[in-house]
């Protein structure tokens, strides 16, 4: 009997980001296995295609916070008992509460930065975090780490809940770049070899202390590569067009926005290396996909990043700045080096597949599922 799963798929009504990135791409292999599929939205899903005989989509009007979280409460479980799933899935740390009782539960947790570093998000975010996440993790049958790091993270701040914890790495998606590289290049102010920043500006990202490191090495040195910033803005008051100012980078660094996945690819393909220090990542799909294209990356020596980066990373400390500077220059001045790290990066980049996280997710599914149904005979 094929198993029917209920998607929480509010991400892909969204502008793709990290997170939306995972639910989208995990979803596309996930419905290619023996089940019956809903994806579940507040306002219309317009990531992915999904036109499938065995994928029903169901959204909602609802675009304001408050009313996404009213969905999430109330629609959300109403459908999923009209559909009869066996497994939800909640993709994005959030499990309805009202879901039946006959209903595995299964959730994944991408990252536990409301704990380890909440001063980084928005405050409402955080509150959210704290009290949303945790129940969440109480109410699954299985709970989905994207990484050992997390998981033990996990592990450490639930001990209630440690048998219930799996670890399923992401995959990495390598899209088509441009058709025409060197004109995009150009037209973004790119006529040198240049090193390449991806992500939200927000202050996690820790793009202040990136950009002061860069500062900090000699004329020489900048003069060599310049810095491609690309992502959208975040929240908090960071103004990155006067900081890159106030530092003296005005002629080094470039910034470009929200990028689209050709573009992203472009950068990737065109790039020295990615410099990624975040004062903390649950996993850091950045990395995998800039070693996917035989880049290597510069990123920080906390949470999951020395585990995703392998033998193919600079690490550094990514509250000291002169370990930023050391390394940007041991990456920048020494090609070897560089090259070195580069021809590890591809094959570590191989570690992560989609199709193989969705193998094991839908194994997590099924355990989930027998859990729930064992559970419920020993009530009876």
């Amino acid at each position: 009997m094929k198993i029917r799963v209920g998607i929480d798929a509010r991400l892909l009504s969204e502008q793709v980001t990290g997170i939306g990135r995972y639910t989208a791409e995990l979803t596309k292999e996930l419905v290619k296995q023996d089940g019956t599929f809903f994806l579940y939205s507040p306002k219309n899903i317009d990531v992915g295609d999904w036109k499938l005989p065995n994928v029903t989509l169901r959204a909602a009007g609802f675009k304001s916070r408050l009313g996404k979280m009213c969905w999430s409460q109330s629609y959300l479980p109403y459908w999923a008992s009209i559909d009869r799933v066996d497994v939800f899935w909640g993709a994005t740390h959030r499990l309805p509460y009202l879901l039946p009782a006959s209903v595995a539960r299964v959730v994944t947790i991408h990252d536990l930065v409301w704990k380890h570093s909440g001063e980084s998000m928005r405050p409402v975010s955080r509150w959210l975090e704290n009290r949303l996440m945790p129940a969440a993790v109480r109410l699954a049958d299985r709970v989905v780490a994207d990484s050992n790091s997390t998981a033990m993270d996990l592990k450490v701040e639930f001990p209630s809940v440690v048998s219930k914890i799996r670890t399923v790495y992401p995959g990495v998606t390598v899209f088509p770049s441009l058709a025409q590289r060197p004109e995009y290049l150009v037209s973004i102010g790119v006529v040198q070899p240049y090193f390449l920043f991806v992500g939200t500006l927000e202050p996690r990202k820790n793009l202040h202390r990136l950009l002061r490191a860069y500062a900090g090495l000699d004329d020489a040195s900048r003069q060599r590569c310049k810095m491609v910033i690309a992502g959208g803005k975040g929240w908090g008051s960071f103004d990155v067009h006067s900081f890159i100012s106030d530092v003296g980078l005005k002629d080094s660094v470039v910034v470009i926005g929200y990028v689209s996945d050709a573009e992203l690819a472009t950068l990737y393909e065109n790039a020295q290396f990615l410099a990624m220090p975040s004062l903390y990542e649950g996993f850091g799909l950045p990395i995998v996909e800039a070693m996917s294209y035989g880049i290597p990356v510069l990123t920080s020596q906390t949470s999951s990043m020395p585990e995703v980066a392998g033998d193919a990373g600079v690490l550094v400390d990514p509250f000291d700045e002169m370990s930023i500077s050391a390394g940007l220059s041991s990456l920048l001045n020494n090609e070897c080096y560089r090259n070195e790290l580069a021809s590890r990066a591809t094959s570590n980049a191989r570690r992560f597949s989609w199709q193989n996280a969705a193998k094991k997710m839908w194994a997590v599914f099924e355990e989930a599922r027998y859990f729930r149904d064992s559970e419920l005979e020993n009530h009876c």
